[in-house]
């Protein structure tokens, strides 16, 4: 008889042990739920407009980015890349931007559905298939996001960081991006000025401008106006020039700049970005081409 009831006991205690256990492996399981749920609330973008402050999923995010940022005719690999490149952005930003070049530029869906017209559909399901086949994923260099800057096309060559933008920065190299004098259409834009506009303009009576330096990428570096020193980008962002990268011609209009390329000429080119894809390069190649030493891994 005892030895029934030490059975009995036996067979009660592994029941309530078997219960204790799938009670704790729904526990676990209801944790890990909130736990991934949690993540996924960090990260919502804050995108800042004019008018108000958009919570927009992260992924929904880069969708509206690459209808905003690039031409969605592109080649997927080309979008993929972008699509790396805005998500490394982003996070690199803590998840808070706004809509503009200062940023990156974000189309709603109404935007899109505007700027595309019959191709809504299939432009939207292409870009969303570049976004999801890069999922999470993002560069890194010394563990850390990279700031992954980008720009529409070069002279047929990118600019150090430091040439442009204050700073040395080890994975914003000039890289050789030959492509973009031939593939984008626009590379080479003429704008003038009559001498009165420069005058009023940079505060001056009778003008005369010399260009006195140039970056190792052929970019202007110094600029002398009457006697007063101005850099390449200074005086591509006082006259609104497509880049830095010009050539000044004197005639009896003023002055004509002559400018390559289209953009601040550091990081990625997304005109090189396409001509590499269509070379059968893959995202990863292109990305590994203008920023260096860096890494792509999955968030």
């Amino acid at each position: 008889m005892k030895t029934i009831y030490v059975k009995l006991l036996f067979v009660l205690a592994m029941i309530l042990c078997i219960s204790l256990f799938q009670c704790k492996e729904h526990l676990f399981s209801i944790e890990t739920n909130f736990s991934t749920k949690e993540q996924a609330k960090d990260y919502t973008v804050q995108v800042k407009t004019k008018s108000k402050t958009l919570k927009v999923n992260l992924d929904d995010y880069l969708v509206g980015v690459l209808a905003g940022e690039m031409p969605a005719s592109f080649e997927k690999e080309a979008l993929k890349a972008q699509a790396v490149a805005s998500r490394t952005f982003v996070l690199s930003r803590n998840l808070k931007v706004d809509n503009t070049t200062n940023s990156q530029v974000y189309l709603t869906d109404e935007q899109m559905q505007k700027n595309w017209g019959k191709q809504y559909k299939k432009n939207k399901e292409k870009i969303k298939k570049a976004v999801q086949e890069t999922h999470n994923e993002v560069m890194t260099y010394n563990g850390e996001y990279i700031s992954a800057l980008f720009f529409s096309s070069s002279n047929g060559k990118t600019v150090n960081s430091e040439d442009y933008f204050s700073g040395e920065v080890a994975y914003l190299k000039a890289v050789d991006s030959h492509w973009d004098l031939t593939i984008d259409p626009t590379n080479v834009r003429k704008k003038t000025f009559t001498k009165k506009q420069i005058a009023n303009l940079f505060h001056i009576s009778s003008p005369e401008i010399k260009i006195t330096s140039y970056t190792s990428s052929g970019y202007v570096k110094k600029v002398f106006i009457n006697n007063k020193e101005y850099s390449g980008r200074e005086i591509r962002e006082k006259l609104n020039l497509a880049s830095s990268c010009f050539q000044i011609q004197l005639n009896s209009k003023g002055y004509t700049f002559i400018t390559k390329g289209n953009g601040h000429g550091v990081g990625m080119s997304q005109y090189g970005a396409q001509a590499m894809a269509k070379e059968n390069k893959t995202y990863k190649d292109i990305l590994n081409h203008y920023y260096k030493n860096i890494k792509i891994k999955s968030i």
